[in-house]
């Protein structure tokens, strides 16, 4: 006959395990990273948009694992990819993107460098790991406004790509005032070398003596576009300043040459925005 076992006493309380504490198995914990198409890893990880990854990779820029990469190549996080011969890190996790809001004065480039010196909106931007500013969109070097930056190819290439159609709106100032028949042309379209073009909207925006300010909204960017058009009809722009790109207005508070960063949550919630919403940037 077994004798019976001894009555045991209340079990200890356990400690939780510290928060920071990294669980065991993180290969259970995380699904693995599936295989993506090698150009919009490139642009999720900040090296450029998809379309500029495309052609880096049909130049023949790109190596993955130490052969040539080809349009449609898929990578995980196993493979090496170099760009121009250096290895680039590669972010296979959906992040919320960063965007930043400049206010570029007139008088700089939007170029990375500039042989001749000259100053570039890139010289007044913060520095950023792992990536680069990818520039969304441009303004020519005597036009002012609204600049956006991000580290996102992904957002990047939905704001630029033609098919989206996003709204540029511009203060353009003239020298005298325009005639109802050329608000009418403006809005119709004008004949340029490169195309017709025209004016979803155009309102007066005030001004006096030989001064005159204009409201115009337009859905594409082709280069100096808004002063070829008033140019065409032999007007003068004496000023110009973008003033919204989009769905994002420049801030009134923020200056000439400087710069803010959106909330994530502000930043993210762009890829998901319908053009035409607006919102003014926070702080």
């Amino acid at each position: 006959m077994r004798s019976p076992r001894p009555l045991r006493g209340p079990s200890p309380i356990r400690r939780p395990r510290p928060t920071s504490q990294r669980p065991r198995n993180t290969a259970r914990s995380r699904p693995a990273a599936r295989a993506e198409r090698l150009h919009k890893v490139l642009a999720r990880s900040g090296l450029g948009s998809r379309r500029e990854m495309e052609a880096a990779i049909v130049s023949g820029r790109l190596r993955v694992n130490g052969a040539r990469a080809a349009l449609g190549l898929r990578v995980g996080p196993a493979d090496h990819v170099a760009l121009d011969g250096h290895p680039v890190f590669l972010r296979f996790e959906e992040r919320a993107p960063r965007l930043l809001i400049y206010h570029k004065p007139a008088g700089e480039l939007v170029t990375t460098r500039d042989p001749s010196g000259r100053p570039t909106v890139f010289d007044n931007l913060p520095r950023i790991r792992g990536g680069h500013w990818i520039a969304i969109g441009r303004l020519d070097f005597n036009t002012g406004g609204l600049l956006l930056f991000t580290d996102s190819g992904e957002l990047a290439n939905r704001l630029m790509h033609p098919s989206n159609e996003i709204e540029r709106e511009y203060a353009v100032r003239v020298r005298g005032e325009l005639s109802r028949e050329q608000l009418r042309r403006l809005a119709q379209g004008v004949a340029l070398d490169d195309g017709p073009a025209r004016f979803d909207s155009i309102s007066p925006g005030g001004g006096s003596g030989s001064n005159r300010w204009y409201q115009v909204v337009l859905r594409e960017g082709r280069n100096r576009e808004v002063r070829r058009m008033f140019e065409s009809l032999g007007i003068t722009v004496s000023r110009l300043m973008r003033v919204r790109f989009g769905p994002i207005r420049l801030p009134p508070h923020l200056r000439r040459g400087q710069w803010r960063e959106l909330e994530p949550k502000e930043a993210a919630w762009l890829l998901e925005a319908a053009p035409g919403k607006t919102f003014r940037c926070s702080g």
